[in-house]
This record gives C-alpha cells, structure tokens and sequence, in this order.
C-alpha cells in the first residue's frame, strides 16, 4: 500500500491519487495527516505539501486539489521528455510537475465548466480543449504520468512488487439507425421515395425499391456480419441501439416493431446492449426513465450502460440523470471528429461531480476513435497508419483501447470502404498483447 502524507484530505485528492495509483498502476492508496503514521509506515510512502518532511519521495503540491468549485486556474503547458505537462513544482520536488493536480484538471473536465465557443448541437469541440490547443490530444497523458510515478516509486521501493496490467480492447457498436429503408413505415417510405425522385437520385431510388422487394439487402443491416466477428473474440462488443420516439434528431425505425425487438434480442444473445440516449432525453429525465424502462423490458436484464446521441454531454446535468436512474457507465465521452483522448486517460474513471465536490459511481467509458474522425484521412493506408499510431500510444502503458463504429460503417457504401478491416485490425491488436513499461 502507498500511503500518503498530506495536509487536507479532501475528496478531490482522493479521487485523483485513486485513479492514477488503484485504477492504472494497481497500488492501493490511503492518507494521513499525521506524520508519527507517515514515519511509522514501513512500505510505500509519499508526502504531498508544500515541504518535504525529510528524505522521502515528495511531490509539492499545486493547489487545485485543496480548492473548492471553480477558479481562474493558470495552465502553462510544458515539453516534457516527450510529452507534455502543466502546473510545475520547483526544484525539491521529485517530479517536476504536480501531476496529480494536472490529471484532476482532465479527468474532471473542468475545462468543459467554463465559458467556451460550443457547436451547433450544444458540444465542447476537440478545437476548444487545451489538449489540442497544446498538441497533447494524441496521447493518454494521465497514464503516461502516472507510469512515471511508478518509475519513480520502483526506485525507491525496490523490494515492492508492482501488479502488471495488459492492453485491452473495449469495442462499441452504435446504432442510431438499424435500417436505412426497412420497416419504416408507409408515410416514411413515400417520403423518401418524393424527396429522391425529386433530387433525380435514380440510383438510390432504384436501391429502395430492390430492398423493399427483397432483392437486395439493406445497406444497414450488418448485423450477421456483427455476430459472426463477436464470435471470433472472447471480449464482449457493447452495442447501443436507440428506441427513442421518431423526431427530427432521432430517426430510428419504431420500437413497437417486432422485427426491431427481434433484431435487439438477437445482438443481445451474443454481445452487451446498452440504451443509445436519444436526443430530447439528454434534458428531460423523465423521457429518459421511460426508455430504460422499454430497453429492459426487451432485454430482460438491468440496463448498465449508455451512450448519449450526436455524443452530446452536457456537464454535469447529463451524468446526474445517468447516476439517479443507478446507470453504471457512460461511453459517450469523446470527440467526433478528431481521434485522441477527450480525458487524457485510456482507463475508465469515475465521474466527479465538481459543483458538488463529490466522487460519483458512474464510469466515464472515454472513446480515443470513432469512425467519423477517420473519415479525414483519404487513404485507406493513412487511415490504418492513424489508427495503429493510437493503438501504440495505448499499448505503451497497457490501457484500454475503445473505438465507436456504427452498423452503417461496416455496409458496402463508398465512404465506409475498407471500414470492415479497420475494425478488425482494432481487435486483432489485443491478440498477443504483452504487458509493456513505459518507464
């Protein structure tokens, strides 16, 4: 166990020592106050304060883990040994940088709770975080830090035996739309037949026609495709299917149809079902109750997880909804239209509530890809030399690699080409995986 001596134990340090000492690098972690327990303790130990208390390994610490609600907190992001970092410790200090405070800083998203330009959905973009803005957004720098806290612990404690922990994959399927012409409805049928034959978009007219008459199979429906590759691994998908009501955001075929109840039990049979919220349930609590309710009745088991549509997280209303339906994890954390790490951690962590100062039991799933964001690549090679330097940043400290593709991507229209064999060579990474240290 890692104890550590600080002045104020305050649940903002919890949380932040807990993720980067329990949930990354598998040390147990407790705090004192008081220095006769810190000098009794005859294993790991750190201070973090303001002064050392003798020879032991400390960390002076930044104030932000002492503080309450928000402040003007000044971040200078620095180079350091190829990555980056921010809120600097001085000369004493055994890190150069207090990481703890600059990983609650992520992990937090206190970014997110002030004022910045958001898109036409309401969504913190990629652009606005500092992780861009400063060209650490590729790398999982919480983990990185936090391995450095292991180098620095190992030399010091050589007789400590470190747990090891190896690189996973944790893929999720999204389905915002099951079909692209099937079962939607006589009202919806004429209307995309009016609007393509308006547009003269003959081709896609001619498409509609041989789907609905059976000849051809709608460019949607993956999901055999989808079974038989779940079958190949032994890690579960999570598939997120929305069954909110038609409206102009959501535009899913009716829940009320058998052949969509039919389709989620048969994915359910094979891979994990979540609840893709839909988008006037992101506000109204009362909408989203009813649809966990309906997705449990089709599933027969307590709904576990979520994903919020467009990937639309407003913080910390959306996560409160989550917690008080007893939600476990969310997967909606991430960008959309740039691949990295939205938290700066490739390791699930809990949702701190900053207006109420609390640690939260909902795990924030961050996603470090989803299919849209590779759609800026033109190549099929540059997309796949994209997706393999991400996976290399995860491997490097043994993290989870979580990817979002939708059932459409893995079709046969032309901007999904080669979408299959990106998706398989996502999981084909966790093949053979070897624990790796950083250092």
């Amino acid at each position: 166990m890692l104890l550590v001596y600080t002045h104020k134990i305050t649940p903002r340090l919890r949380f932040t020592f807990k993720h980067l000492c329990t949930r990354i690098l598998g040390i147990p972690v407790s705090f004192t106050t008081t220095i006769e327990e810190f000098i009794a303790h005859d294993s790991m130990k750190m201070s973090y304060t303001k002064q050392p208390l003798s020879s032991e390994i400390f960390i002076r610490n930044h104030e932000l883990l002492f503080e309450q609600g928000l402040s003007d907190v000044e971040v200078n992001v620095q180079d350091w040994e190829g990555t980056k970092c921010f809120f600097t410790t001085g000369d004493k200090s055994a890190l150069p940088y207090d990481i703890f405070a600059a990983a609650f800083y992520l992990l937090s998203r206190y970014e997110e709770y002030l004022p910045h330009v958001q898109d036409d959905y309401g969504r913190f973009t990629a652009t606005e975080s500092l992780a861009y803005k400063e060209g650490f957004l590729h790398q999982p720098v919480v983990d990185i830090w936090a391995y450095r806290l292991k180098t620095l612990l190992a030399d010091k404690f050589e007789d400590f035996t470190f747990p090891e922990r190896t690189y996973s994959v944790k893929p999720v399927i999204d389905v915002p739309v099951a079909y692209l012409i099937k079962h939607k409805g006589l009202m919806r049928v004429l209307g995309g037949t009016i609007k393509e034959l308006s547009q003269l978009r003959l081709k896609r007219l001619s498409q509609r026609f041989l789907v609905l008459f059976g000849f051809k199979k709608d460019p949607y429906d993956t999901f055999k495709w989808i079974i038989n590759k779940q079958k190949q691994y032994k890690f579960k998908f999570t598939v997120f299917f929305l069954i909110g009501d038609f409206s102009t955001f959501d535009k899913n075929i009716s829940v009320n149809r058998r052949s969509f109840v039919s389709l989620i039990k048969s994915i359910a049979d094979y891979c994990t079902v979540g609840l893709k919220v839909s988008y006037f349930a992101l506000d109204d609590s009362s909408i989203l109750k009813k649809e966990k309710k309906k997705m449990e009745a089709i599933i027969n088991y307590e709904l576990h997880s979520t994903r919020n549509s467009f990937s639309k997280i407003n913080l910390p209303n959306s996560y409160r909804n989550l917690i008080e339906l007893e939600i476990k994890e969310d997967f909606t954390m991430g960008y959309l239209n740039y691949m990295g790490f939205r938290a700066g951690t490739c390791t699930p962590f809990l949702f701190y509530d900053l207006d109420y100062e609390i640690q939260t039991p909902l795990l924030i799933n961050s996603f470090h890809c989803i299919d849209h964001s590779l759609l800026r690549y033109q190549s099929q090679l540059d997309k796949t030399e994209a997706l393999q330097r991400l996976i290399m940043e995860v491997k490097n400290v043994n993290g989870t690699f979580m990817p979002v593709f939708h059932n459409y991507a893995f079709g046969n229209e032309p901007q999904w080409k080669g979408f299959r064999k990106l998706f398989t060579q996502i999981l084909d990474s966790s093949k053979g995986a070897q624990e790796t240290n950083i250092g």
